[in-house]
Formats: structure tokens, sequence, C-alpha cells
């Protein structure tokens, strides 16, 4: 077997020395571990506090930073639906004001077309009225030359066409009377 198991059987100690050190070794280490223990929370503490300290400083000024810019970012989304829902009512409106103007354009389209219909219509009948005047007395001289020259040749000589003429009109005109 191995020298050192051999050693502690036969110190008859069992194995409870090899766990626990001497007495002077046990307070040399804890006046070791004093002193080094008195130096970290002397000097490593606040630098290791500082640290902290600056760590969350920092922290919270990157939690103010994405506040502030959470709330920045709320405020430009809120203007953005403002001039959204400005931008539709104008298109509203705009479209709203297409239609009006559509609607009184048609209205004065339609307006001139009736007008000008009527017009066309009255110069229709005026034209209609001149062209039954004018046939109508184209008719009269027609059938007052027909009735003299009738005339003539019934009675074999020439008649005053003048005085003949204004029989025959006179005579029309009793007959469109009746």
């Amino acid at each position: 077997m191995h020298s050192w198991y051999l050693a502690a059987e036969e110190s008859g100690g069992g194995g409870l020395d090899l766990l626990v050190p001497p007495l002077p070794e046990l307070i040399g280490g804890i006046i070791a571990f004093a002193i080094v223990f008195f130096f970290i929370w002397k000097f490593a503490t606040p630098a290791i506090n500082a640290l902290l300290e600056q760590r969350q400083s920092a922290i919270a000024g990157q939690l103010a930073e994405a506040e502030k810019a959470k709330a920045e970012a709320e405020s430009l989304l809120a203007d953005y639906r403002a001039q959204l829902a400005e931008a539709r009512e104008q298109a509203n409106q705009i479209i709203e004001e297409a239609r009006n103007q559509a609607e009184s354009m048609k209205n004065d389209i339609v307006s001139r077309a009736e007008q000008q219909a009527a017009e066309i219509v009255a110069q229709a009948r005026e034209e209609a009225q001149a062209e039954r005047t004018r046939a109508l007395a184209e008719a009269r001289r027609d059938v007052a030359n027909l009735s003299i020259d009738l005339a003539e040749r019934v009675v074999g000589q020439a008649l005053d066409r003048e005085a003949q003429l204004g029989l025959v009109e006179r005579y029309i005109t009793e007959l469109e009377s009746k």
C-alpha cells in the first residue's frame, strides 16, 4: 500500500488528522484570510461598488432614454395618426367638392343642352313656319297664275293680270278664313 496510508494507521488517529490542520497553521490561515479580507474590503469593495454604481446609473440612464424614446415614439405615432386623420378628412372634403363640382357641371351642361334644344326647336318651328308661309305664297302664286291662264284660254283673250291676281288673292283669303 501507500506510505501515507501506512503512516496514518501507525499514528493511530483515523482520518480526522488529515482533515483538520494543526492549530498554528489554522491560526496563520485565519490571520492571512483576515488580512486579505481587510484589503479586499478596504480597496476592492469600493472599486467594485463604484463599478456597480456606474453600471446601475448607466442602466438607469439607458432606461430613462428608452422611456424618453418610447414617449417620443408614442408622440410621433399620435402625430402621424392625427396627420393621417387630417389627410383622410381633406381627401373626403376634396372628393365631396369634386362631386359637387361634377354635379354642378352636369346640371349646367344639362341646362345648356336643354336651352340649346329649345332654341333649336324654336328655330326649326320658325323655319318650318317660314317655309310653310313661303310654300303657301308660292302655291297661291301658282294657283293664281294657273287660274288666269285657264281663264284666258276659256275667254280667248288677254286679261288684266294685276286685277285678276287681286281677285284670286281675295278668293283664296276667303277660303282660308272659312
